[in-house]
């Protein structure tokens, strides 16, 4: 039980003037802690001391003196009121330090991002049936400093590269109890690049941390990376990445005769608009040609389920049944609908075709895409094809919820970012509904 306290008059600078030198104590009250003034023969500094058991208290000096000019704020100094604060905010602190300790090794910021990171690596490896690097370590480049510093620097960007990673380190070394909302806000505020990185980023790292953090801290954790409202939106569909029909099949006959196996991922892209991750799940038994459809798999996006979402039926022409023909007839329902060649390496710069697997990447069709693409003479992504594809159902008056659905995504995303081609197809229902007012 902590001892009995005779309280000090040190509220005021006249009243600590009138005390003798040495260390005067006074009560903060609802906490079981004490406020202390050490006056020296110059100048005084304040204390903080709070119980700790068995008759022990844990002490210390905060850093700033305390004013004794006047009782108004000073830079520099400490009022009895400012005093308080620091003190009240030093043993929340060191309590908070002391149940952390108490239940087991300390987490910090560094603990929450690797843990995250070998998680969803575990998770990708065990869909991919191989060792891969998930892109989750996109977050590490932003919230965990490094020694190396990027090549070339200038004089004036190395030392701003150097507080950079200051303060990076300082974020990944904290522990997690003593993480506040200014924090993250201040680390979120440091972001650069775009919107879409910045918010994917963002995502990341909420997700690390509230793996990690007891259910309390959550909420500091929303608020602290809340997205600003002074930040733009970004648009995912331009007009330059929506494709005319013709331009679709140019790209999709260029595919078909540069490779098969390329031929037959685009055609699926194209019909589908589904994602790339979407369609390299797709098996050989998700292919109906006596019901002209696929059974697209539901995207892994967004929170962790505890089940399988079910498929998603897409309606497909006569023309994409027959392009996967080859890839139906004579193999398992359960088998990969889409293999590609595996090659290796025989010579200083031959290669040969090893054997056929699945494909697993979204890197493997970056540079056959951009040999197409530019065989074609269009400078877009793979992903316009699901941009114009669901401009493609919305021009045709397709209701916004059968879209969405069909593209495994929300309403709200599709009247976000296609609001503009909603509203044209929207017009050209009208217009259909148009008929002659005035007799000729």
């Amino acid at each position: 039980m902590a001892r009995t306290l005779t309280e000090a008059a040190i509220t005021t600078c006249k009243a600590r003037e009138k005390l003798t030198i040495g260390t005067h104590w006074r009560a903060i009250d609802g906490i079981n802690a004490h406020i202390g003034y050490r006056k020296a023969k110059r100048g005084g500094r304040w204390l903080v001391r709070h119980y700790v058991g068995d008759q022990r208290y844990q002490q210390t000096t905060l850093e700033k003196a305390a004013n004794d000019v006047n009782d108004k704020p000073i830079a520099g100094l400490l009022t009895f009121a400012e005093a308080v604060k620091a003190a009240r905010a030093y043993v929340e602190n060191a309590r908070k330090d002391a149940a952390a300790e108490a239940a087991g090794p300390v987490l910090t910021v560094r603990t929450a991002v690797e843990r995250y990171i070998a998680t969803r690596d575990a998770r990708e490896a065990a869909r991919a049936g191989r060792v891969v690097k998930s892109d989750a370590h996109r977050l590490a480049q932003h919230v965990l400093p490094t020694d190396d510093a990027p090549k070339n620097l200038t004089d004036d960007d190395l030392v701003k590269w150097r507080a950079e990673q200051a303060a990076l380190k300082a974020l990944a070394e904290k522990p997690l109890h003593r993480l506040t909302k200014d924090d993250l806000a201040s680390w979120r505020a440091g972001l650069t690049g775009k919107t879409s990185t910045r918010r994917r980023v963002t995502n990341d790292f909420k997700a690390a941390l509230n793996a990690t953090v007891p259910d309390e801290l959550k909420p500091i954790i929303a608020a602290g990376l809340k997205q600003p409202t002074t930040e733009p939106s970004e648009p995912v569909a331009r007009d330059n990445q929506i494709l005319t029909d013709n331009q679709v099949r140019q790209l999709v006959q260029a595919a078909i005769a540069a490779d098969d196996d390329l031929g037959r991922m685009v055609v699926l892209l194209a019909a589908t608009g589904a994602r790339f991750s979407q369609v390299i799940r797709l098996r050989v038994g998700d292919v109906q040609p006596d019901r002209s459809r696929v059974l697209m798999p539901a995207s892994r996006k967004g929170r962790a389920q505890d089940y399988e979402k079910p498929a998603i039926p897409i309606p497909v022409g006569q023309d994409v049944i027959d392009a996967l023909q080859p890839v139906i007839e004579g193999r398992g329902l359960s088998e990969p609908l889409l293999e590609r060649w595996r090659h290796v390496q025989v010579g200083p710069a031959e290669w040969e075709r090893d054997r056929r697997g699945p494909w697993t990447d979204a890197a493997e069709l970056t540079r056959p895409w951009k040999a197409l693409a530019a065989t074609v003479g269009i400078d877009v992504t793979a992903y316009s094809l699901r941009h114009s594809s669901i401009v493609r159902g919305l021009r045709s008056g397709l209701p916004i919820r059968l879209v969405a659905a069909m593209h495994d995504t929300s309403t709200a995303m599709i009247e976000r970012h296609y609001g503009k081609w909603i509203a044209d197809g929207l017009e050209e229902l009208a217009a259909r509904a148009i008929v002659p007012m005035v007799a000729a």
